[in-house]
């Protein structure tokens, strides 16, 4: 990637440990970076067997005291910003600056729903996994370990792509109008292009 302001990555269909490792270079790197729908990134290997393993990681605590951690996430977001957490330095001060550049969402929230998205081609499940190998999907992972807001979010998500939809027909609409309004004047319009042609325009 080539430094810009602000990138958002769009987490749907991206493998989780691929696109984290990725992330976590550019960061370092010193680039901005927002992951949302880190509900819909997914994990290569059945349901089954990462509840198992998330059952697991869920026992490891401080022997005395539990509270202080370490502590177990349960969202999708703060899931994928704790793996990336776990790739950079994140006890100095090289690591706490690339880490205040990082957010991750579930869904698209209000800011970035009209701004560009990206994916990552060396993180896709479509390249990455093979056809007929088992995945999990991060929400209904974290919806089996105890997160709580997976029907609020689709309910916020539809609301959103029905917006999406209006509004792209709304586009649409406008854009065959000028087309029509451009091939009507276009005898108008010869001199003035013929002009502006050998203009240099």
């Amino acid at each position: 990637m080539v430094l810009t302001k602000t990138k958002v990555i769009d987490g749907r269909g991206h493998l989780h440990g691929r696109l984290c490792s990725i992330v976590a270079k550019e960061l370092l790197a010193g680039q901005t970076i927002v992951i949302v729908r880190c509900d819909e990134m997914v994990i290569s290997g059945s349901l089954t067997r990462n509840k198992i393993k998330y059952a697991q990681f869920r026992q490891l605590h401080m022997n005395t005291n539990p509270r202080r951690g370490p502590h177990h996430y349960r969202s999708p977001a703060a899931m994928v910003w704790r793996t990336i957490r776990g790739m950079v330095p994140h006890m100095t001060a090289r690591g706490v600056a690339a880490l205040k550049r990082l957010s991750t969402f579930e869904g698209i929230p209000a800011p970035f729903d009209k701004q560009e998205r990206v994916v990552v081609p060396a993180a896709l499940k479509v390249l990455r996994l093979k056809q007929q190998r088992d995945f999990s999907v991060m929400g209904d992972l974290a919806h089996a370990v105890g997160w709580k807001h997976r029907d609020l979010l689709k309910r916020l998500e539809a609301k959103r792509k029905a917006d999406s939809d209006e509004w792209y027909n709304k586009k649409k609409a406008s854009m065959e109008k000028r087309k029509k309004a451009e091939e009507a004047a276009a005898g108008e319009l010869e001199k003035v292009n013929k002009f502006l042609e050998e203009s240099g325009y």
